[in-house]
């Protein structure tokens, strides 16, 4: 069979490819690219990629240099604190709309995979562990984003989720951090169970201030 060709935009697929690039920090914070790099980066015509990074600009992930060409979002202590401050602002919102509507479905296998993660990181320190802990993570945020039901916060979220991805990529999650946030996590769920809101609230807040402290901000 002939396989199907991509309807998809070309522009939107260089702005895909923009985005990996700077999850997978292969475009890191601060640094510059010229036109001709990200195209040699990303595989696309500099066209596509023009449009692609004008999106990345609207969404704070980089700055065009007119005629010259980006540099990534500089994750200073400033930005960073702007930027986690929202993601906990649209955690507790999610929260409290969740909780709003009755018992929370979803949790048990939200706080295994949790439970899991601190398990393991207790027992063995592997490399393999930072990234697999980011993933576990993002679940629990990636949940609550998911409870505000409305689709411009939900955009607002994962426009602030590709920022917080540059970010961590230049403030790494170490080791000793996974212990103290998977407990904090499980102390979120444990509250989202209870169907306690004020404590739900708390622990979010608790989770935003260990993580700016072992970031140093």
């Amino acid at each position: 069979m002939t396989p199907k060709p991509d309807t998809q935009p070309q522009y939107d697929r260089a702005f895909d490819a923009l985005l990996q690039a700077l999850r997978a920090g292969k475009l890191r914070s601060g640094t510059y690219f010229s036109m001709p790099n990200l195209v040699e980066e990303l595989g696309f015509p500099i066209a596509a990629i023009r449009e692609a990074t004008k999106r990345a600009e609207q969404q704070s992930l980089l700055k065009i240099l007119p005629k010259r060409g980006i540099t990534v979002m500089d994750a200073g202590p400033e930005f960073t604190r702007h930027c986690m401050d929202m993601r906990a602002t649209l955690d507790k919102e999610g929260a409290r709309r969740l909780l709003a509507r009755g018992p929370v479905q979803g949790l048990d296998p939200l706080r295994n995979s949790h439970q899991q993660m601190l398990t393991r990181a207790q027992q063995n320190m592997t490399p393999l562990l930072p990234p697999q802990a980011i993933t576990v993570d993002l679940s629990l945020h990636d949940g609550l984003a998911a409870g505000l039901e409305n689709p411009l916060l939900v955009q607002c979220y994962a426009e602030n989720r590709n920022r917080i991805a540059v970010i961590q990529n230049s403030r790494p999650l170490l080791q000793d951090r996974i212990v103290p946030a998977m407990q904090e996590h499980l102390s979120i769920i444990a509250a989202l169970q209870a169907g306690d809101t004020q404590k739900t609230i708390a622990a979010i807040d608790l989770h935003l201030v260990q993580t700016l402290r072992w970031w140093g901000l």
